[in-house]
């Protein structure tokens, strides 16, 4: 009883941290679980993605924010809702940390229903565990409580994600899929790095050897532009080292946030992504809305239920992964952008149009968004959707920390080149071609020329990208007659980032004007 006294919350009943086979059993419970022909568990979501219209940072200051707000008061009124209701159900605690440096790890604890097993498994996955002696006196810094069986009436689908970093509590109502327990703590995470001199970014990590020497890249982008596929995927032996979100501070020093990483699933196959597919297949993983046959097969191309499918994979299997405690100061940055017509399989930015491309966020918006984002043309803040102050902070503390530290900063194309899927003259963007440019980078082997339209450097040779049409868009317009086209993009595109980057208030007069 004294346990159950230090939540905030009074459950009917509590399982304080159960073992990662409880949860496993618990989980295999649901009507809504079923077994993999890989020995794991495939959970079935009402929700298949996340709920960014139902997500509300409480706070009597709004203007201090740019996000959608509700006051203090009609928090606490949700609160007791919240509150009044787990007193009637059976619930879970996982404590862990997100980070795994004793000097920056953030004390992390999930209050989850117990009907809703699998979220807490997969988030015990990525908290880094805490010792048996450090969960006898646990403190949490950040808490989320999660009823994903409690209506929020009154909000968009009757579904809130109530956001308190005045307390840092993150209480969530009415949503089964996994990334609002994830999203939640590394939200409030996001301030406290703020409030360290940081700037948490939406980003993997990875490792490159290079002549005997550890080339660190940090890539950024929304869910779905293959941040996760360029983390893991293969460059001179390259390890990974964290897939979604990591810390910069001053110096260059970079942290990570979790144990694991919960993938996109969605085109999966040995050959393109024999990483993560292989620890797909563990027995541990925890797969969400993957399609299934009856006799347990997965198909990874299948969406007719979504095409956000999604799995939680363990650090511990993923061969070769590399400890974020070992990683040294960052060396490149890259801004990953999901476009469909001029912009090159890679460009270099420097200075403050670094700066600028970073805030841009720019990207075509997939699944992982909701339906109201996938295929449309995006601008997110630092690829950042979870940034829960002002997002001006965001462009002006990277301003800062790149020039404290300087590193190389590109951005990535990931999409295609001329035109959409349904456009004949376009050519894809592949994971091969992305691959060969992420090697030339850490190699140094790339020879660039500074683009008149746009202020950044193109690539003139990138050693495995024979076709030039993926370095220079404009020469490949201009051979298919469609230079008239070109330009008419050059002028909206400058004009678009102009006006988008003056709306911010507060952000560095050096960013709005590098565009």
């Amino acid at each position: 009883m004294t346990e159950i006294l230090t939540l905030p919350v009074e459950p009917k009943s509590v399982v304080w941290n159960p073992t990662p086979e409880q949860l496993r059993r618990f989980t295999e419970e649901m009507p809504n679980c079923r077994k993999t022909e890989f020995g794991n568990v495939n959970v079935a979501t009402k929700v298949v993605s996340r709920s960014k219209g139902s997500t509300y940072v409480a706070t009597d200051t709004p203007e201090q924010h740019s996000d959608q707000t509700i006051s203090r008061a009609e928090y606490e009124r949700m609160a007791k809702l919240q509150n009044d209701y787990i007193r009637t159900r059976d619930m879970l605690v996982v404590d862990g940390f997100i980070g795994n440096d004793p000097q920056f790890r953030v004390a992390a604890r999930l209050i989850m229903e117990k009907a809703n097993a699998n979220i807490a498994g997969m988030q015990q996955h990525l908290y880094y565990p805490a010792t048996p002696a450090e969960l006898e006196n646990f403190e949490p810094t950040v808490t989320v409580i999660y009823t994903p069986n409690l209506k929020a009436e009154g909000y968009p689908d009757e579904r809130l994600i109530a956001v308190d970093l005045e307390n840092f509590i993150t209480r969530v109502f009415n949503s089964d899929y996994f990334g609002e327990s994830k999203k939640g703590g590394l939200r409030m995470w996001n301030k406290i790095v703020y409030e360290r001199g940081g700037l948490a970014l939406h980003a993997g990590c990875k490792v490159i050897p290079v002549d005997g020497v550890n080339k660190v890249g940090l890539i950024v982008g929304l869910s779905g532009t293959g941040k996760t596929t360029t983390t893991f995927t293969k460059q001179n032996n390259s390890q990974p080292v964290q897939d979604d979100f990591c810390a910069l501070m001053p110096g260059g020093k970079v942290y990570a946030t979790e144990n694991g990483c919960f993938a996109k699933t969605f085109g999966l196959n040995p050959k393109d992504e024999p990483t993560i597919f292989d620890a797909c297949a563990s027995p541990h993983a925890y797969l969400e809305n993957v399609s299934q046959s009856d006799d347990g097969k997965i198909d990874y191309f299948d969406t007719s239920y979504t095409p956000n499918g999604r799995a939680v994979i363990r650090m511990d299997d993923v061969a070769g992964a590399f400890d974020a405690r070992e990683v040294n100061n960052v060396d490149f940055l890259l801004i990953l952008n999901r476009n469909e017509n001029i912009i090159p399989a890679v460009a270099k930015l420097e200075g403050p149009l670094a700066a600028a491309y970073f805030m841009l966020g720019e990207t075509k918006g997939t699944s992982a968004g909701g339906a109201a984002e996938a295929g449309k043309s995006l601008r997110v803040p630092g690829t950042n959707p979870f940034f829960p102050l002002l997002h001006a902070f965001q462009g002006n503390r990277m301003l800062e920390l790149m020039k404290q530290s300087p590193m190389d900063v590109y951005l990535m194309n990931t999409g295609r080149i001329g035109g959409d899927d349904k456009d004949e003259r376009s050519k894809k963007v592949k994971i091969q071609h992305s691959s060969a440019v992420v090697k030339a980078i850490a190699e140094g082997t790339i020879k660039w020329e500074k683009d008149p339209d746009f202020g950044y450097l193109v690539a003139t040779e990138v050693p495995g990208i024979d076709d030039a049409d993926y370095l220079q868009p404009k020469k490949m317009y201009e051979r298919q007659g469609r230079g008239e086209e070109y330009q008419q993009l050059v002028e909206k595109y400058n004009s678009d980032r102009r006006a988008y980057l003056r709306k911010w208030k507060g952000l560095s007069e050096e960013i709005v004007n590098a565009i």
